[in-house]
């Protein structure tokens, strides 16, 4: 299975690791020392080897931080954690700090630390920028210092070093030699003559290379130097590419090189300081930054034709092992499941395709009060049996070569309350306003995320998460810088890849959520319309949803068609795809509502 349900980090192991560092922080000289998730590439997801904050904490969540004073600690989680946070971690030791509602600058400032160290390596520059504004003026000094977790941990994992894997032209639809030239084009546009990349998918994208130093993330793991001259020098373990062959266009430093290779840099150089590391700042000493994106996020964002047509043919596949999956659950009694044996099923259902190559993350399957934890990851701990008259959500996705899926199904165990059912209406409501939306060119993220919420918010009821995320193409499950969500101001462009998910979570009975995946497209003409220049979304993910859990006369007749019309079409595109038995729930499960 490429999921693990080992426990991977206990409450009780935090106390002697903290007081390690603190030890550690006396002799650097520093009241407090802060302990990101986030490594040197500043992605969500990290290595084994750079699993800090879990190792010290226990806290397993892909957002958040700590803060260790010498007499006191805390954890900043989002909504997303804050039941997940308090499971994992000893309340002893850390206070929980909700951020961003309180920000690690005030949370400082209320505190009696005046030397706070920090690496630099795993901060970026706008990061440190901002928080050394906050406490300007208060007598608090923000030291760059190795980092004092390595330190003190003994048994650390050794960096990954797999090969890497060529994506090709048919499913890319770009040369690499194209994405040079479009690139560099870019750079040169901003003044400079080279741009330091740090993003693994960023890297691997331009390169159109496939890696495994991250589970479930086809990314390589390496920081890139590329002129405007077309000549990028990598700076990873050159083993990994040797069966490449060689390239003129590209040459292999060690990783330990990229330092010296920053400091010995000249004229203007492209950093993004939202994605840089601070280090990488101080590094170039002798160059001329020129501050600006990393030039490769948006033209990754915006898939190709290649890339969509991939992405279909991926979702339908993953659709007819959903199908399987849903057809099996809906034939056991509940009572005989436990929610490790319902993810051993759907990741075998994937792997019965003989296409996966991995899992696009570990999946999310939270039976009654577990599914209320957003991002829950089972355990052999945490293994619930499954009751009958509850809800389960199951969140999970596939990488294909040809497309990545994320899809969320909240589906009953049998006869299920009133509560439950007017909540997934109103969740439903909102991913149908998401998938009917149309808009002008030039709205963002941030335009779209309210009408997700309106129906919730009739009830007196949100969600703690965003409504959509990106989505790569045979990349990472989470990728920017698209989003719907009340801060993505980026208006949103054809071929923008994002998932579409609203929920309710009640903590401690219940969670409910139902995720498609959407590309933006532009939209076709309407009759007696303005002639303005408007997009709308493209369905990728064509699986039923639980036509059990719908108050039918909750829905506006436009609402009915549509969920109507998405049920009709499932049973088009995936009917062909499937066993027998699975064909004839399929054909039960999209009935008319």
């Amino acid at each position: 299975m490429f999921q693990s349900f080992d426990v991977s980090s206990r409450p009780e192991q935090a106390a002697p690791r903290v007081t390690a560092l603190r030890n550690e922080m006396r002799e650097a000289g520093l009241d407090a020392f802060l302990v990101p998730r986030s490594d040197a590439h500043q992605g969500e997801y990290v290595a084994p080897c750079d699993e800090r904050l879990a190792w010290l904490t226990g806290f397993t969540g892909s957002a958040g931080f700590a803060a260790i004073l010498a007499g006191r600690a805390a954890l900043f989680t989002d909504g997303r954690y804050t039941v997940q946070v308090r499971n994992q971690c000893d309340g002893k030791i850390f206070d929980y700090v909700d951020w961003p509602a309180t920000m690690l600058g005030d949370w400082l400032k209320r505190t009696d630390a005046t030397k706070i160290g920090f690496d630099p390596w795993l901060h970026t520059i706008r990061e440190v920028a901002g928080l050394r504004a906050t406490l300007k003026g208060t007598g608090k000094e923000l030291i760059p210092t190795g980092n004092l977790v390595d330190r003190i941990w003994a048994e650390r994992p050794a960096r990954p070093s797999e090969p890497v894997s060529v994506q090709p032209y048919e499913l890319a639809g770009k040369t690499s030699e194209e994405k040079f030239a479009e690139i560099g084009e870019a750079v040169a546009a901003k003044g400079a003559e080279a741009v330091v990349l740090t993003l693994p998918d960023s890297l691997s994208w331009l390169l159109n290379i496939r890696g495994s130093d991250i589970a479930h993330n086809p990314v390589v793991q390496t920081f890139g130097i590329l002129t405007t001259t077309g000549r990028l020098t990598l700076f990873d373990d050159a083993a990994k590419y040797a069966h490449l062959g060689p390239d003129p266009r590209i040459s292999i430093e060690p990783r330990e090189a990229f330092s010296n290779a920053l400091s010995e840099m000249t004229g203007p150089v492209l950093v993004d300081p939202g994605t840089a590391p601070h280090a990488v700042k101080t590094l170039l000493k002798q160059a001329q930054i020129i501050e600006g994106e990393d030039p490769c996020i948006l033209p990754k964002a915006c898939k190709t034709p290649e890339e969509i047509a991939g992405t279909r043919e991926a979702h339908l596949r993953d659709g007819a092992a959903m199908v399987e999956f849903l057809s099996w659950l809906s034939e056991q009694a509940p009572e005989d499941l436990t929610e490790i044996e319902v993810v051993k099923k759907l990741e075998s259902c994937r792997a019965a395709t003989n296409q996966l190559k991995e899992i696009s993350f570990d999946t999310i399957c939270g039976a009654g009060a577990n599914g209320a934890i957003v991002h829950y990851r089972v355990t052999e701990d945490s293994n619930r049996a499954l009751k009958e008259g509850e809800l389960l959500l199951v969140d999970s996705g596939g990488q294909y070569q040809d497309g990545t899926t994320d899809i969320t199904r909240t589906v009953a165990l049998g006869d299920v309350g009133f509560e439950e059912r007017a909540a997934f209406t109103a969740v439903l409501q909102g991913m149908i306003a998401i998938s009917t939306a149309r808009f002008p060119r030039g709205v963002a993220g941030s335009h779209l995320d309210a009408l997700a919420r309106a129906p919730l918010w009739r009830m007196g009821r949100d969600y703690d998460h965003g409504t959509g995320h990106g989505v790569g193409a045979y990349l990472s499950v989470h990728e920017g810088p698209q989003r719907i969500s009340r801060l993505s101001t980026l208006p949103l462009t054809e071929g923008m890849i994002l998932s579409n998910e609203p929920g309710y979570y009640r903590e401690g009975a219940f969670g409910i959520r139902i995720e498609n995946l959407i590309v933006v497209q532009e939209a076709g003409a309407l009759e007696g319309a303005d002639p303005r220049d408007m997009l709308d979304f493209e369905t990728l993910t064509w699986v039923p949803i639980d036509r059990s859990l719908i108050l039918a006369d909750e829905l506006a007749p436009w609402e009915r068609d549509w969920i109507n019309a998405y049920h009709e079409t499932v049973y088009e595109n995936i009917a062909p795809r499937v066993s027998e038995p699975a064909r004839t729930w399929l054909r039960q499960a999209v009935a008319p509502v």
